[in-house]
């Protein structure tokens, strides 16, 4: 096993390499410039699609825009936002907070782009149902040469998408913050783990298996009011250690251009992190969320691309600079003793005695849930694209059996798994993203021109009535 750990280490490692780094930020950093930043300009737009100002029940598609931005947001926001985080802090230092802002900031960008591909060039799979994602752009955006590239997508996958790394630090959080502190599951917590993982296995089964409409449904409610709670609570960790905020935001933009707190002055290796873990986070470049915009029930693939730039600005812009902040400021992740979410649970219960650790659980379980039922989704669409739609619901019986791998085996070996996958994803999608930008900025203009001009003509007629 310890073995196998290593190699996954080693391959993670070497997938996030200093290349990946450049095709993350500096495509994304050339979608913001190329579009002459015109998607940013229009955020009050997408908060007015995903109001359901602009639905067609008749357009194509299986979910309306605010189902497609919610499910989206079951997947990112979740354990990589509580544990996630508090991984990259304990290895980087607070600097990469920052540069998790930074790759957010370009994702915003670079989800606007490849997720606007996804509805432009959305395919059929074998039954003739309609399909969006990478490998469709691939297929469809750049034609039949470039398939072998949509078929190393779908097979990253299969993998990148496992719930592995959610069960485990769920079952983490279960065990040592519910159980160990009340006496419970103190010895055998293979055992335990083992338990857990067959409970969680019955619980995101009942879901999954109803399909992408059923999943739609469940995280349009659950997704706002999670946010919302998790937000109330770190913001009253803020409170009660309000002397100590200024002097968290000093650090971290001191520490992210030297990287003395933890690295020793390697900023290169920082920055990496942070685009690691924001990506990890947030799925920008990676293409697991362009799959599930890519089934949003409109023609408008522009319309759809803004809705998607909404989510790195939730997830990592306020969600993860929360989860960042409650670390930092009670000083939580300098504890040698703790990992993953022990950091992020330390840290409410220091804020919050007695208390803390349930509130967070809450939270945990509303985060990871939504997480678990979303992402069995995208791993299906690989799996329908690889072996046609007819079998693609024996994936979901691989995805729920991966669950108790992930309860059972170490933070460290499933982290780097799904690491060096969503390495892999990355590549087929920015090259796709890239070499058909052209087509996305032309829309753009044709679409902001179109819209600008329908407003303006509501406004004549409503003025007219007046």
């Amino acid at each position: 096993m310890k073995a196998l750990e290593d190699f996954l280490v080693a391959f993670s490692d070497a997938a996030w390499g200093m290349p990946l780094l450049i095709l993350l930020m500096g495509g994304g950093f050339y979608f913001m410039f190329y579009s002459g930043f015109l998607p940013f300009r229009y955020l009050g737009h997408a908060v007015n699609v995903i109001r359901g100002r602009y639905d067609d029940p008749n357009d194509p598609g299986d979910i309306n825009h605010f189902e497609a931005l919610s499910s989206a947001l079951a997947a990112t926001v979740g354990m990589g936002n509580i544990s996630g985080v508090a991984v990259a802090i304990a290895i980087g230092g607070p600097g990469v907070l920052f540069w998790m802002w930074v790759s957010a900031f370009v994702g915003m960008a670079t989800k606007f782009f490849t997720c606007s591909l996804s509805v432009m060039y959305r395919g059929r799979d074998s039954n003739g149902h309609i399909e969006g994602g990478p490998m469709y752009v691939v297929l469809h955006g750049l034609g039949q040469k470039w398939k072998p590239l949509a078929v190393f997508f779908s097979v990253a996958g299969l993998f990148g998408t496992l719930p592995i790394f959610t069960s485990n630090q769920l079952t983490q959080v279960i065990r040592e913050v519910v159980l160990v502190p009340n006496g419970v599951a103190t010895d055998n917590a293979f055992a335990w783990n083992l338990g857990i993982g067959v409970a969680l296995v019955i619980i995101t089964s009942l879901v999954i298996f109803g399909g992408i409409k059923r999943i739609g449904h469940v995280a349009s409610r659950m997704v706002p009011s999670m946010v919302v709670l998790y937000m109330l609570a770190v913001l009253y960790i803020m409170a009660v250690n309000y002397t100590s905020i200024p002097a968290a935001f000093a650090l971290i933009f001191t520490d992210a251009f030297t990287a003395n707190s933890v690295l020793g002055g390697a900023v290169g290796a920082i920055i990496i992190a942070g685009a690691r873990r924001a990506s990890f986070s947030n799925e920008a470049g990676i293409g697991t969320a362009d799959m599930m915009h890519g089934a949003a029930r409109t023609d408008e693939p522009i319309r759809e691309g803004v809705v998607a730039m909404l989510g790195p600005l939730i997830d990592t812009i306020v969600v993860c600079t929360l989860t960042g902040l409650a670390i930092i400021v009670t000083g939580t992740w300098m504890d040698p003793d703790k990992n993953g979410v022990s950091i992020t649970a330390h840290a409410f219960d220091s804020a919050m005695p007695t208390i803390g650790n349930y509130v967070l659980v809450l939270c945990v379980l509303i985060f990871a849930f939504t997480s678990l039922f979303s992402y069995s989704y995208y791993g299906t669409k690989c799996f329908s694209f690889l072996f046609g739609a007819k079998y693609k619901h024996y994936y979901n019986y691989f995805y729920v059996m991966t669950i108790i791998f992930g309860a059972t085996a170490s933070v460290t070996a499933v982290l780097a798994l799904i690491d060096g996958m969503y390495a892999m994803m990355a590549i087929p999608t920015m090259v796709s993203g890239l070499l058909l930008s052209p087509k996305v900025k032309a829309a753009a203009k044709d679409y902001f021109k179109r819209m600008k001009a329908f407003e303006e003509g509501l406004k004549e007629r409503e003025a007219k009535k007046v």
